[in-house]
């Protein structure tokens, strides 16, 4: 036994110290990703605190507020069209029990006239356009803006289809592939590998786990972005409707392992941004930049580009968005 440990000692300190010489170090063993886009103004849903979510009321109220990227999701009517709407089913939205792919286009009832806030508690949005917006309306009137398109379902026609638009409009490297599903995130880059990607539910908890245990330095990672949770809005302007997640223990644990300033600024250093949602308070939103991110996520895009004309972030004052922000 005093032999194992007489060699295997050293072994694991020089694990250790090279681990966090390279977690800190990422160039050593990797290139930094360039991406097309660098974003610290993300519009959830097209800021659906100001304006009816995913309408392209949403979406233009939003660029005019100085976003520098459109969250969204998609989904397929049953004649082919990509739909841009969180939810399949519309009762949330409209009031009608129907799913998107049951319906044609044309036959998709208008959203409610005040539609609850998801993330903001009691706060409700409303607005002129009570449309929903197809995918292709949004690439032809913003073919520069950077979008995040999560895809919910298995569906490879609609995936196919998304893919379709984003090459039709040339805008392949401004262009995300989201997904919580590790599965359909396989699908999305086997159908369209020139789009960047964002983790999945499965690979950010494998990314935890090697970052514990030291591995994290050594792996390439192909993702772009990690989009996340701030732990801390949770039970405060967002209620959740799991039980365990009402649990202020759980959430305090899951904020302690999961929000590392360290992990954070390794990714970052590879050239993978962070964005941290949704944060609709300036609290939140300070405490989303303070803890590594380097983007935020909001329902209210005036609120966001107010809090980052007061607190600039160093990296946007030297490529001058900042000041562009402010001057809208």
């Amino acid at each position: 036994m005093s032999w194992f440990l007489f060699l295997s000692l050293p072994v694991l300190g020089g694990y250790a110290l090279g681990s966090v010489y390279l977690l800190r170090n990422p160039h050593i063993l990797h290139k930094k990703k360039r991406t097309a886009f660098y974003c610290t103004h993300i519009s959830h849903r097209g800021g659906s605190g100001e304006k009816i979510e995913s309408t392209m009321e949403a979406f233009t109220n939003a660029v005019q507020q100085g976003t520098q990227m459109l969250e969204m999701d998609c989904h397929l009517t049953r004649d082919g069209h990509v739909v841009v709407s969180h939810d399949e089913n519309l009762l949330r939205q409209t009031g009608r029990d129907a799913d998107i792919s049951s319906l044609d286009f044309q036959d998709l009832p208008l959203y409610k006239e005040k539609l609850e806030v998801t993330f903001y508690e009691g706060r409700h949005s409303s607005g002129a356009d009570r449309k929903f917006a197809l995918l292709e309306d949004v690439f032809r009137k913003f073919p520069e803006m950077p979008v995040s398109v999560e895809i919910k379902e298995n569906n490879h026609q609609l995936i196919e289809k998304v893919s379709d638009l984003v090459r039709s409009y040339n805008r392949e490297e401004i262009t995300v592939w989201a997904s919580v599903k590790s599965g359909i995130l396989k699908d999305c880059r086997r159908t369209n590998d020139m789009m960047p990607y964002s983790f999945s539910e499965s690979k950010g908890v494998l990314v935890l786990l090697l970052f514990y245990t030291g591995l994290l330095p050594f792996v390439p990672l192909g993702e772009s972005l990690l989009q996340f949770y701030l732990p801390r809005i949770i039970n405060r302007t967002y209620i959740p409707e799991e039980g365990i997640l009402r649990n202020k223990r759980i959430i305090s644990l899951i904020e302690k392992v999961t929000m590392r300033k360290s992990l954070f600024k390794h990714l970052s250093a590879r050239g993978i941004q962070v964005h941290l949602f949704v944060c609709n308070k300036d609290d939140d939103i300070k405490a989303a930049f303070e803890v590594g991110a380097t983007g935020v996520m909001s329902d209210y895009p005036t609120l966001l580009s107010s809090y980052l004309c007061r607190n600039p972030s160093p990296r946007a004052q030297q490529q001058g968005r900042t000041q562009r922000l402010c001057d809208q």
